[in-house]
């Protein structure tokens, strides 16, 4: 099944591309529509972010596989966005997929996140943007058979994302929350 307009609840989603097939340039279906709640400039962006976090977040780059900091991970927590601080996802949701990068089965809640048609590098996939501020996550995959409750996975860069332990949880750095 295809998430194409839908989101993982089967209703239509929020900043959902209406027609994927009208994208044949890969520009991510993006028609100005939409507004994204957080907005800065390039130049905002590149003063806040790392040149790494700029290059996955703002360019929808792409970090090596089993080199990002919670690709492995088992800390419980929330997932925030790294360039808005936007809750994403949970560790509730996050299972071993052996990918390479986080994955997780849904997102928090419903409208965390967007769907974007992704024709890049020869490919037909589904990107996975911040709902709040637009930046680039990674992209989700619906039926791998992977045995988690919605059959799909959502392959995150660790880069994106900024794990908030829950209290009394140790996060990957040593540090815990409370």
């Amino acid at each position: 099944m295809s998430i194409f307009g839908n989101n993982i609840f089967g209703n239509k989603a929020t900043h959902a591309v209406a027609d994927p097939a009208a994208d044949t340039h890969g520009t991510g279906g993006q028609d100005g529509g939409d507004v994204a709640a957080v907005q800065k400039s390039d130049a905002q962006w590149r003063e806040e972010l790392t040149p790494e976090e700029y290059r996955v977040l703002r360019q929808a780059g792409t970090e090596r596989p089993y080199t990002g900091e919670y690709w492995d991970t088992h800390t419980a927590g929330v997932y925030q966005c790294r360039a808005c601080g936007t809750e994403l996802f949970t560790s509730n949701e996050k299972f071993d997929s052996h990918c390479g990068w986080p994955s997780f089965w849904a997102p928090l809640a419903e409208g965390t996140v967007r769907y974007i048609h992704d024709r890049t590098m020869g490919m037909d996939r589904v990107e996975v943007r911040c709902g709040a501020c637009d930046s680039h996550l990674g992209h989700v995959f619906d039926g791998e058979g992977y045995g988690t409750p919605t059959d799909q996975r959502y392959c995150i860069n660790s880069v994106s994302l900024r794990l908030v332990p829950k209290d009394g949880a140790v996060a990957a750095d040593g540090t815990t929350a409370g």
